[in-house]
């Protein structure tokens, strides 16, 4: 008689199955429905083919075709289908195969091979990549020794594969999956066959080097994307075309706001408008911290190294830091600002009354990021980070990551933005010890539960000194950036000596509370860019009004109102060409003006603007007055 095992299932339930059960026979145990949307399992936490026995008692868990992991796994199909394509049609032993992983919203493949790819190639592939879908082929994982795992690559002439077997431990469990005439060294898992894969689309051709390395060989890289529903892929490809649209580095360039130079890669020249948006976000936030108990200041660009042995950043940062020698004495360029603000508090003596301290700046730093990794403003070499520190006493600690929370959240609002929060605990080189770890991770989950704030917990992502809130902010296009972060930080204060009197002469340590808001100020305005596809509010619209005379007798005029406007406040431009109005009409809404100001005969004789609005279109005769009321009033409103 077949032996029996104890089956738990996610809901607790506990079901009883013969011996060498698979996992898709459990999930048809349970319903149809089931069967049919099961693409893998767990067991005991392990993810496993839909085909695997069980052979002990154990917690099954199944994977989904609507759920993160189960999408991933239908991805990952995809790109082993499409491999397989590839060698079809162009050999496979002229066809080396490096790595197929999934990543966000798809997966791709890294190919070796004499003939480059074209973006016209793609059609082809994907139309022998419905074949081998239309095949239904069984996809079979099968688990061999190193030597015939060696044996069955070196007959493919396949030299990654060989590479990527020699690095795997020697307790390494070997996997390969076939699917047809196709194999492929793979953990897994993968879908039971080739037929279940619905919509797909090739997307790009890139280059990479091997495992990402500049000295290895240059692959060809084709990005993908499937998805179970048509629906999802057509939504998918119009946010991609959205997204290039919307590329803050195509708009930066056609804005006229920032630029780029091979004589300081990765750090970004801001252009006279780009700088207006800059200031803009660096006033409206300044004037916000003001009223809410902030005083700034501001510290060196460059400070002695012993600075940051003493902070630690030397310990867990020097790989991103700069330094330069000036009389014998080793200098860094700094990648933060909180030792520069250890020292402002240092440099007078504090009350218990006097707490909290909170010193704001707007920190230029600088932090080396390889060349292959900086993108436009989202990844840069320097930046200015709009940093706070909080001194406060224990007690305190509570009430003000409270309010650094509601300041965030009030900034957020004021830009449309929704964001989720995430509570990172102490990361593998934390600094300090454990109970205050402790101490800091409590007070930090104590206030988002008692604000009934839904976080999720992202563990060992901390800063080395102490445990962080992190907000990922949404933008228009749902896609998330991590912004704005609030740090508890007991180790600071311990490795500076900071210290205030309390009540009884005594001195006592502070606490201090890293905030960021913005984050990085650059990275910030390219996600904003992006948010707004350059089409900023009036209040941070670096040309609030174009004016645009019908023709040069007006031009005089023009300047007049030009003079009304900037001593109102209002930042404008001038079209004085002597170009037909129409022609000046599209130009001020490709610049993305948020107001064009019309001036004629009928205006002059009135001393009158005819307003035409970003989007609405013409608002009619106006006189300067009231315009300039309507463009102030309207910006205000903007930022309550």
């Amino acid at each position: 008689m077949m032996n029996e095992i104890n089956v738990t299932l996610q809901d607790g339930t506990v079901r009883r199955y013969p011996q060498g059960t698979t996992i898709l026979e459990v999930a048809e145990s349970i319903s149809t429905g089931l069967k049919k949307n099961a693409v893998a399992g767990t067991t005991n936490g392990t993810l496993v083919d839909l085909n695997h026995s069980i052979e002990h008692d154990c917690l099954v868990e199944l994977v989904t075709l609507d759920s993160k992991i189960g999408l991933n796994i239908y991805r990952h199909t995809t790109a082993h289908v499409m491999a397989q394509a590839i060698k079809r049609l162009y050999g496979s032993k002229s066809v080396k195969l490096g790595i197929g992983p999934t990543i966000e919203d798809g997966f791709y493949y890294d190919i070796d091979m004499e003939q480059p790819f074209s973006i016209d190639d793609l059609a082809a592939i994907e139309t022998e990549m419905e074949r081998v879908i239309q095949e239904n082929l069984p996809i079979v994982r099968r688990e061999v020794s190193r030597e015939e795992a060696f044996r069955i690559f070196k007959e493919m002439e396949d030299p990654y594969k060989l590479e990527l077997i020699t690095d795997l431990p020697e307790d390494a469990v070997i996997s390969l999956y076939e699917q047809g005439e196709f194999v492929d060294l793979c953990r897994g898992p993968h879908l039971p066959s080739t037929g279940r894969i619905k919509v797909f689309k090739l997307l790009s051709v890139a280059g990479a080097y091997w495992r990402g390395n500049s000295d290895n060989k240059m692959l060809q890289r084709i990005y993908g994307t499937s998805f179970v529903k048509k629906a999802d892929l057509v939504e998918h490809l119009y946010m991609l075309e959205e997204a290039k649209k919307r590329d803050h580095r195509k708009l930066g360039k056609e804005l006229e706001l920032f630029m780029f130079s091979e004589e300081a890669p990765g750090m970004p020249f801001y252009l006279p408008k780009g700088m207006a948006i800059r200031n803009g976000l660096e006033q409206f936030s300044r004037e916000l911290q003001r009223k809410w108990g902030y005083d700034e200041v501001f510290t060196p660009l460059m400070m002695n190294n012993r600075l940051w042995e003493q902070s630690g950043h030397y310990d867990h940062y020097r790989e991103n830091m700069y330094f330069t020698n000036v009389e014998d004495t080793t200098f860094a360029l700094k990648p933060m600002n909180c030792p520069g603000h250890m020292l402002i508090f240092k440099n007078g003596l504090h009350s218990y009354r006097d707490l909290p301290i909170r010193l704001s700046e707007f920190g230029q730093v600088h932090r080396h990021e390889y060349s292959g990794a900086l993108n436009g403003m989202m990844r840069v070499r320097t930046f200015c980070q709009d940093d706070a520190h909080i001194f406060a006493r224990p007690d305190q600690i509570e009430e003000e990551i409270g309010r650094a929370i509601a300041l965030i959240d009030h900034i957020y609002n004021v830009f449309g933005f929704e964001y989720k929060i995430e509570l990172s605990t102490r990361p593998e080189d934390y600094m300090g010890s454990d109970e205050l770890w402790d101490i800091a991770e409590q007070s930090l989950q104590n206030v988002l539960d008692q604000r009934g704030i839904h976080y999720r917990v992202n563990e060992g992502d901390g800063a080395f000194y102490g445990p962080k809130i992190d907000f990922h902010i949404q933008d228009a296009l749902k896609r998330s950036w991590q912004c704005g972060t609030i740090q508890l930080d007991f180790q600071m204060p311990e490795k500076f000596d900071l210290s205030y009197v309390g009540e009884y002469n005594q001195k006592h340590r502070p606490v201090v509370i890293h905030r960021a808001i913005f984050g990085s100020v650059e990275r910030f305005i390219g996600i904003l860019t992006e948010h707004y596809s350059g089409a900023f509010p009036i209040w941070l619209a670096p040309v609030q009004a174009k004016i645009l005379p019908v023709s040069e007798n007006y031009n005089d005029y023009a300047f007049q109102v030009k003079k009304s406007l900037e001593e109102a406040g209002i930042r404008v431009e001038l079209d004085v060409r002597n170009e037909k109005l129409g022609y000046k009409i599209r130009q001020a809404q490709l610049e993305k003006a948020p107001y064009m100001l019309v001036l004629g005969e009928n205006e002059r004789h009135s001393d009158s603007v005819s307003v035409r609005k970003r989007g609405e279109g013409d608002l009619g005769m106006k006189s300067v007055a009231e315009f300039i009321a309507l463009a102030s009033e309207e910006s205000h409103h903007e930022l309550d």
